[in-house]
């Protein structure tokens, strides 16, 4: 198959310092559905022989120069080979119309980067996991119950994206009629956006290019703001959570296509970490309700939020998460 010639980034533009403890470079690979995926690969440096691979991605809407990146290089440090990559529409992967999202092929994007890690010289395939953040943890227990190779997954700040696009926040539209009417308002946008021949988007941070933010915001929101927004600690210009968000259609295919649906077979080890007083912790306490087996784990972060979980280092256990790997990618 060949691959979509992407024009990448060189120089770095990550959210985070670089490390002086490990190699990185860019590198592409293609999904099942001839998109090319870019990505930021990072290998602990005088490490020789066969290493035991992560491949990272998330939040929604974001890119790899940011929470996955970080996670990808503080792993790399502790003697993984990691990627992490941009998912399909986003960033700098391929896939057209931009900034849209699909339960199918962002799963196959996390099997896509098996696929890539399974082949490199210096990767054992028998050893390979993988690590989704916000609503790609649950795209990453998605690939889990799918992708046997996996052999180990953690999900951090884990959101449940068909849940919350077909019921809203808290479940609180999970009834027929306000789906009727949410699917009337998206279909009358994509008659709108044919008539026009664009897309029109919708999301995005509040006040992205950094103007007084309203007060009456729930804390949830502002805690995005205080990440992604303009100036803030986790801006990044290809970021769609950072400017102008997705296009209003552009996950609607979640709402009646769920994920999750065979996590209770999942046989492969989890670890799901998530904040005390995040407003999400909802989806990782159900979807761990639902798993089996002795490998499996939820840890509750106390005094952390959703976001503290991107990048706060006071909140997010490392050290936890590399015995977990260690422990299941070296069986």
């Amino acid at each position: 198959m060949t691959e979509e010639k992407l024009v990448l980034t060189q120089e770095w533009d990550k959210v985070f310092p670089k490390s002086e403890k490990v190699n990185h470079k860019k590198v592409t690979f293609h999904n099942r559905y001839g998109i090319t995926l870019a990505a930021d690969q990072y290998e602990p440096k005088n490490v020789t022989g066969k290493l035991p691979a992560i491949a990272v991605s998330g939040p929604f809407g974001a890119v790899k120069e940011q929470s996955s990146g970080l996670y990808a290089q503080e792993m790399a440090e502790r003697g993984f080979l990691t990627i992490a990559f941009d998912p399909s529409f986003t960033g700098e992967s391929g896939g057209e119309p931009r900034q849209v999202a699909s339960p199918d092929i962002n799963t196959e994007d996390f099997m896509a980067a098996v696929d890539y890690l399974s082949i490199q010289e210096n990767v054992d395939p028998e050893r390979i996991g993988i690590i989704g953040i916000c609503g790609w943890g649950g795209m990453a227990l998605n690939a889990a119950s799918l992708d046997t190779r996996i052999k180990a997954t953690l999900t951090s700040t884990m959101y449940n994206m068909s849940r919350v696009n077909a019921n809203g926040y808290f479940d609180m539209n999970d009834n027929p009629d306000a789906r009727y009417e949410m699917k009337k308002g998206l279909n009358a946008q994509r008659t709108e956006d044919y008539r026009t021949g664009t897309y029109t988007r919708g999301g995005g941070t509040v006040n992205p290019a950094g103007a007084e933010t309203p007060k009456d915001l729930p804390q949830f929101v502002m805690d995005y703001y205080l990440y992604y927004g303009k100036g803030n600690r986790g801006y990044h210009p290809r970021s769609g959570n950072s400017t102008d968000g997705w296009n209003k259609t552009g996950t609607m295919s979640f709402i009646n296509q769920p994920i999750c649906q065979y996590t209770n077979e999942i046989r492969s080890a989890i670890l799901m970490i998530h904040g005390e007083k995040a407003h999400s912790l909802y989806f990782s306490k159900d979807e761990y309700a639902k798993l089996i087996g002795d490998n499996k784990e939820l840890v509750i972060i106390p005094g952390a939020n959703h976001t503290d979980l991107y990048d706060n280092y006071k909140f997010i256990p490392f050290d936890k998460i590399e015995s977990f790997f260690n422990k299941y990618l070296n069986d």
